[in-house]
């Protein structure tokens, strides 16, 4: 099978799109500027969707040995009163479980299955895309190795993507919540039932948001309000290290009960602080044998498990329609995806500035949003 798409980035949306469309008789080759990949990150949830996609692939069963299906969701005041509990996934009537895992741990069963299915020289590592020349035949993808030549190209290549640089050279800066986001795995004994989300509503709209991911392990997010919405002033520093006693002071005063904040921050080996952006959706995604795909085409608020969920579908759709019209269907693509992703985007906006609502307003806003975002799911 000779290479045809050119493919920026070995993120989950990225790998997602090689054995998408690599199951449907196109070559790829991904083109990865890390050097070395390693399970890096913290966990990230894929909602039913999500889930079908990889079941397609064959691949349920892999993921769901390494995560976990939560059954619910239990909204809780920071005084430990439980406001609400809403059902997810198969408990939720869906066809799919929803996932709850590592992101690194997943990024990295994506890796070894492309590898498996499509070949060694599938990813190249330590080439980074820079940019691109297109003509009538072909592309010409630049990197920082060589020029590599292609069918068509698809930026997969994350938030700060080289590619949708290149085809939007203009303003397009990221559009800060106003949300500084603490976040960390930690190392501890089962979390309620060990199949259970929470998400706690604080004073002054600080939330806490926490799940298993694993064994022992529990994902958590604490999002704090620090400035004011708009544009990022400076650029994002999306690792940097936050200090534990900085985090327990926003939560010192919470009485939850069976929930202990300050475990999960103890057991935490490293917390992270980086800023809950998202961009303006882009008026299109690409030209003729260009296109993006994922955090490269619509980054949004970790708002409802979205983010990862949509550039899952985003690879099914890229496939079905460059497999059924080649290159004329990157734009078939791009038109059905900009439209759905944008309408996420605010609707993952909409829910963040639910915070302050009463328990009725935040139960009602939460059924709206799956409302919202279900079309963007098929």
């Amino acid at each position: 099978m000779d290479t045809e798409l050119v493919i920026a980035g070995a993120g989950i949306g990225g790998l997602t799109a090689a054995l998408t469309l690599h199951a449907r008789g196109v070559g790829t080759v991904n083109l990865e500027k890390v050097s070395t990949m390693r399970p890096l990150g913290v966990g990230i949830n894929l909602l039913p969707h999500a889930v079908r996609e990889l079941d397609e692939l064959g691949l349920a069963a892999a993921v769901g040995d390494i995560a976990i299906a939560p059954h619910s969701i239990e909204y809780y005041a920071s005084s430990g009163e439980l406001l609400f509990r809403e059902p997810r996934g198969r408990a939720a009537g869906d066809s799919h479980p929803q996932l709850s895992v590592h992101r690194g741990t997943l990024q990295m069963l994506l890796l070894d299955t492309v590898t498996e299915r499509v070949g060694d020289a599938a990813i190249r590592r330590g080439v980074g895309v820079t940019g691109f020349t297109q003509s009538a035949d072909d592309i010409q993808v630049h990197t920082t190795v060589e020029n590599i030549c292609g069918a068509a190209l698809i930026g997969a290549d994350g938030i700060n993507s080289a590619v949708r640089r290149t085809l939007h050279p203009g303003a397009d800066p990221l559009m800060w919540s106003g949300i500084t986001m603490f976040r960390g795995v930690a190392d501890i004994p089962a979390f309620l039932d060990g199949e259970t989300m929470a998400i706690v509503k604080g004073e002054d709209g600080i939330d806490l948001v926490a799940y298993p991911i694993g064994e022992r392990l529990v994902n958590w997010v604490l999002q704090v309000p620090t400035g004011r919405a708009g544009v990022l002033d400076g650029a994002a520093q999306w690792n940097a290290a936050a200090d534990a006693a900085q985090v327990r002071g926003h939560i010192a005063d919470w009485r939850l009960g069976r929930l202990d904040p300050a475990a999960l921050i103890e057991a935490t080996e490293q917390i992270y602080r980086y800023p809950m952006v998202d961009r303006e959706p882009l008026p299109h995604w690409g030209t003729g044998r260009v296109t993006l795909l994922g955090d490269a085409a619509h980054p949004m608020y970790p708002v409802g498990a979205n983010g990862g969920s949509q550039s899952i579908v985003d690879a099914r759709v890229l496939a079905d329609e460059y497999a059924a019209h080649e290159v004329p269907g990157l734009r078939r693509y791009a038109e059905q995806r900009r439209r759905e992703t944008a309408e996420v985007i605010v609707a993952n906006r909409v829910m963040h500035r639910a915070s302050g609502h009463t328990t009725a307003d935040l139960q009602r806003m939460t059924a709206k949003y799956r409302n919202d975002t279900a079309r963007s799911n098929h």
